[in-house]
């Protein structure tokens, strides 16, 4: 994967499927000009990062203790994948006092091997009043 993130235009709409543009939605987000407000508005983002490319913001937003590194988060993504629409399926936890929440997704890719998905159940937690992605159950 290329380490300089595919450029959208604020104005377009949001990769994530929210039905906002990118300006309204996660572009602020993977700009650091404010956090993700819920876990589901990080996992947007994250989704986001992957169908740009933008490896940065996915390092970032991983919590410190699970975070692979630069190289082997690179040697997982492939430059053929074109996302193509997430769905989020269920959210629990992260009410405003919560420190957890799980979000439950399906990311749907098309790759050189034809179309993938990936079903996951994410945990997140947040920490100093930011969300951070810990690990998911495929």
């Amino acid at each position: 994967m290329s380490t300089s993130p595919r450029t959208l235009a604020d104005d377009s709409r949001c990769p994530c499927g929210s039905g906002d543009t990118l300006g309204a939605c996660c572009g602020p987000i993977l700009r650091q000009e404010r956090r993700a407000g819920t876990a589901e508005a990080l996992m947007r983002s994250r989704y986001t990062a992957f169908a740009t490319g933008d490896i940065e913001h996915l390092l970032r937003t991983w919590h410190p203790h699970e975070r692979p590194t630069r190289s082997d988060l690179e040697s997982t993504l492939t430059d053929d994948a074109r996302w193509l629409r997430l769905d989020i399926r269920a959210t629990s936890g992260g009410g405003p006092f919560d420190d957890e929440r799980t979000v439950e997704f399906v990311a749907i890719a098309r790759t050189a091997r034809g179309r993938q998905e990936q079903h996951e159940i994410s945990r997140f937690v947040r920490e100093g009043g930011a969300w951070l992605y810990v690990d998911g159950d495929v």
